[in-house]
């Protein structure tokens, strides 16, 4: 499946050999070797659509030989029908982006939209665990989730919303998905909007697709973060063990 900003990324990752390749339960990750250097890169795991237990064919058809494939050939995976092979190729795409830590500020991403957003109105998609204190800080806010809980909207309501929004926030999960084309296309052109999560690609591509801010995360303590990632940790558990959250702006 072809993607204008895939193809961008894709475009500028070097080859690398591949050390580990790890689909855990909440996250996937990916290792490279780049100049002697480990690297690791992250990205949600998706679920399979159907259950591929018994009876239908594998949602990872190379389950077990990933990791003998070039970090290239798994980056090309961000293409693939299989939702698991998308969070790997997604994950590996972070893994050998180039770095810019010049650009890099120790900032998480809650902070990035309570300063931003005061006095605005502030669309958020996907539910993040610092929504309550954002809901206290910020006297706009609508968040939209495909499972809504609390004072959640449905997702369904972003035609409706984001139009109306100063500031739009999109969880990098509408990379893995598929609709961040769709919710970009519904900002206005005015609008302030960044990406956050985990998964967010660390590159300054992302800001010639429309995105000013950038909240994402570096892994600085790969063995450490592959424990937990490979025994189901959270992403508080592996931000704990070593994750670093930074974030990046574009010049304007």
């Amino acid at each position: 499946m072809n993607n204008p900003l895939f193809d961008d990324l894709l475009a500028v990752l070097p080859d690398a050999p591949v050390h580990t390749v790890l689909i855990g339960t909440h996250w996937t990750a990916v290792v490279v070797e780049i100049e002697g250097r480990r690297r690791c890169g992250l990205a949600s795991s998706l679920s399979p659509v159907e259950d591929h237990h018994h009876g239908a064919g594998p949602a990872v058809p190379e389950a077990g030989r990933l990791h003998q494939r070039g970090a290239r050939a798994l980056a090309e995976l961000t293409r693939s029908d299989s939702p698991p092979e998308v969070s790997v190729g997604m994950a590996t795409v972070n893994a050998l982006l180039p770095l810019q830590e010049e650009s890099w500020v120790d900032l998480n991403a809650g902070e990035v939209i309570a300063k931003r957003g005061a006095g605005k109105r502030v669309a958020l998609v996907g539910h993040f665990p610092f929504i309550p204190s954002l809901r206290e800080r910020l006297e706009h806010l609508s968040v939209l989730e495909l499972r809504p809980q609390g004072d959640d909207l449905p997702a369904v309501s972003a035609p409706e919303v984001i139009p109306q929004a100063d500031i739009v926030a999109l969880t990098s999960m509408t990379l893995l998905n598929r609709t961040f084309d769709e919710l970009m296309g519904l900002c206005r052109p005015d609008a302030l909007v960044l990406l956050l999560g985990p998964t967010t690609p660390l590159s300054p591509i992302l800001f010639d697709h429309g995105v000013h801010i950038l909240s994402g995360s570096v892994v600085e303590d790969v063995d450490a973060v592959l424990w937990t990632v490979g025994q189901g940790g959270n992403f508080r558990q592996i931000h704990r063990v070593g994750v670093r959250l930074v974030t990046m702006r574009r010049d304007v």
